[in-house]
């Protein structure tokens, strides 16, 4: 879900790695020069969701160890879901709707949180809560983490990396 903090600890994660590290936002801004928010606004749901998707296909076929902060509306896809499971290790980032409201609440714009950003949230939660645990080879509650300690769950979790 989106401000569950896969940036932060991607980020964390790679540079503990040692291996590339690929935000799908970050990376969809530098294809098209605007933000999923922009593409969202002008484009739609159904654009996002295809350029969301290429990207991913891009990341996956990266020549060496990356990690990826997917974007978290690629999961509506059940060819992108596949890739996912085929393709390495999936880590669930899960936050309480709570925390995801407090961390949206500081700032940021987010496509389709719309007038009502609360009911919003609550409804993509919904939707999404299935199709992220059907993906996932290992869930990290966030919650009350601090993003170091969220990446070394990551690395005990999944047996990367080793001790380091």
């Amino acid at each position: 879900m989106m401000a569950v903090g896969k940036t932060t600890a991607g980020q964390l994660c790679a540079k503990r790695l040692g291996w590339s590290f690929l935000d799908s936002d970050a990376q969809l801004l530098a294809d098209t020069g605007r933000t999923a928010q922009e593409i969202f606004d002008v484009d739609g749901d159904e654009a996002l969701r295809t350029l969301e998707s290429r990207v991913l296909v891009e990341a996956i076929a990266h020549p060496v160890p990356v990690v990826v902060a997917v974007a978290g509306g690629v999961i509506l896809s059940e060819a992108n879901r596949a890739l996912l499971v085929d393709s390495g290790v999936v880590v669930w980032l899960r936050a309480s709707i709570a925390t995801l409201g407090d961390r949206l609440a500081r700032g940021g714009s987010r496509p389709r949180l719309g007038e009502d950003p609360k009911r919003s949230l609550h409804d993509l939660y919904r939707t999404r809560h299935g199709l992220y645990a059907s993906v996932a080879g290992f869930v990290i509650d966030v919650d009350d983490l601090a993003p170091e300690e969220v990446v070394a769950r990551i690395v005990a979790e999944t047996g990367l990396g080793g001790e380091q």
